[in-house]
């Protein structure tokens, strides 16, 4: 089930580019959708909450971040900043009255940026954040997860030529890693501190996630010390927690909040 795509234009400094975004009228809390680090708007989980939202007459806002599916720009032009800016521009210009905001890996540290830039701003805003839930979610994963666990030889190649093609086996082919992802991300790093949502959050973690280890979800849960939180650990779940059961577990965890 699909909504009909529109677009709106983000400026960030001197960068502009069209963002695709699918939205659903319907009741509050809505929902909002932020995929995962080379995925798009129209995966498996993404497509179950259009469904969802459909069946309970729910608003539902979700997009491609640049260089993901349907929007315009290069993927190797991407930063966190950048794609954070995104998700910031959609929420305030598609999002009315309480939303969850749905996480997913890279999503899941996108969500928990979006509520630390909204809450940054003076301006009054129309939308807020109820509730998040975070599926795996990759908090800091720029540093924690890729640079500090990369050999040698691999930050050489990233250092000197810019970027490693990093193999995977999703049908995306190898993920480009730029430099300027890397020192960009560093920018945006959540882990050293406490994180503070004042909304409920739930974390869904596969055990057996190869790319985002539930220890890093622990990690998360000690660092989020003043929010109602929740972690369902998962013990045979991956990293995409894309099964009917994960599927059911993520729709629950909304209807909760």
């Amino acid at each position: 089930m699909t909504t009909d795509v529109s677009r709106i234009t983000v400026v960030d400094g001197d960068a502009a580019r069209d963002i695709a975004v699918r939205k659903r009228d319907g009741a509050a809390p809505g929902v909002v959708w932020l995929g995962g680090f080379m995925s798009d708007m129209r995966g498996t989980k993404a497509e179950a909450l259009d469904a969802w939202a459909a069946e309970h007459g729910r608003a539902l806002v979700r997009f491609d971040y640049s260089g993901h599916g349907e929007s315009d720009g290069a993927f190797e032009d991407g930063t966190i900043g950048r794609w954070l800016a995104e998700a910031v521009a959609v929420f305030t210009s598609c999002c009315r009255g309480p939303q969850v905001v749905v996480g997913s890996s890279m999503g899941g540290w996108l969500a928990l940026l979006l509520v630390r830039a909204l809450a940054r701003r003076t301006a009054t805003a129309d939308a807020t954040i109820a509730g998040l839930v975070l599926i795996a979610p990759a908090v800091d994963f720029t540093e924690a997860l890729m640079w500090a666990r990369f050999p040698p030889e691999i930050r050489h190649e990233i250092e000197t030529t810019g970027r490693w093609l990093r193999p995977s086996d999703y049908d995306t082919g190898p993920q480009p890693i730029t430099r300027r992802l890397i020192e960009e991300g560093r920018d945006h790093l959540l882990l050293g501190g406490l994180i503070e949502t004042g909304c409920p959050v739930h974390i869904l973690q596969g055990v057996r996630d190869p790319d985002v280890p539930w220890e890093h979800a622990l990690a998360l849960v000690s660092r989020l010390a003043q929010d109602d939180v929740v972690l369902t650990l998962v013990k045979d779940g991956d990293h995409r927690l894309s099964r009917p059961e994960d599927i059911l577990r993520m729709l629950r965890a909304v209807e909760a909040i």
